[in-house]
């Protein structure tokens, strides 16, 4: 089994990942243009590869020396999956998610991963769903002891990482160590906006609890100053750091 490696090297301002959740690649273009130096990390998700532009845009991104989060949430069988996950590995990806639900096709893509700098994120349990929502599916148990869970078993499997709401961010670093990264989701820099984020936090609390990146996408995508938005949230990142 591959064992998982280090954490990225992030700097201070590639903490922040802009969810460019765009139709298509003019769109894309626009906000990492209007974004400039405030955002340094992207990720790119399932609409924009309905458009036919993904790797077009990846290849915007590397291009204009942005690191790119690759988050398509691979989940098949283990020979499918680890096929994925060594074609991606050479494109210049930082990131990348797997779904963590199944644990012979996290080794395998764990296994997979090697010749790259990409990092693999198990996908725990997403920040649009709660307790309620995990019994509606058969799964028993709070969504903390589930993401706790499959963080252990991802981190035995050689992932890199986990994709968790901040909430469990804390009892995740307390049950892997450190060193096993955690990237939050569902940020809300002025708390709960009424969306379809169930289990949300802020910028600060994020890190204080271990995260090691978190992504935003709304807050910043609807801000009357997008790039202004970004701006104060990169000096949320470092204030938080600091202390």
């Amino acid at each position: 089994m591959s064992g998982a490696r280090p954490p990225l090297a992030l700097a201070a301002d590639e903490r922040l990942i802009f969810a460019l959740d765009v139709p298509g690649r003019a769109q894309a273009l626009e906000w990492i243009d209007r974004l400039g130096d405030s955002v340094r990390f992207y990720k790119i998700g399932m609409e924009l590869l309905a458009s036919g532009d993904y790797f077009p845009v990846l290849d915007d991104l590397a291009a204009r020396d942005k690191r790119v989060f690759v988050d398509l949430k691979f989940f098949d069988i283990p020979a499918t999956v680890a096929g994925v996950v060594r074609g991606l590995g050479r494109w210049p990806v930082s990131y990348c998610t797997i779904h963590g639900w199944h644990p012979a096709m996290m080794q395998a893509a764990a296994e997979a991963n090697t010749g790259s700098d990409m990092r693999l994120l198990a996908v725990t349990v997403l920040t649009s769903m709660d307790g309620n929502d995990l019994r509606s599916m058969g799964i028993p148990g709070e969504p903390e002891a589930i993401v706790v869970e499959r963080a252990l078993a991802a981190q035995a499997a050689g992932i890199d990482g986990v994709i968790a709401s901040g909430l469990e961010a804390g009892p995740i670093r307390r049950a892997t160590g450190p060193g096993f990264s955690i990237v939050c989701p569902g940020i809300r820099p002025g708390g709960p906006a009424g969306d379809d984020q169930k289990r949300s936090v802020g910028v600060a609390q994020a890190f204080r609890d271990g995260a090691d990146a978190i992504v935003v996408g709304r807050p910043i995508r609807q801000a009357d100053d997008p790039r202004a938005a970004a701006v104060a949230i990169q000096r949320e990142i470092a204030e938080s750091l600091s202390n």
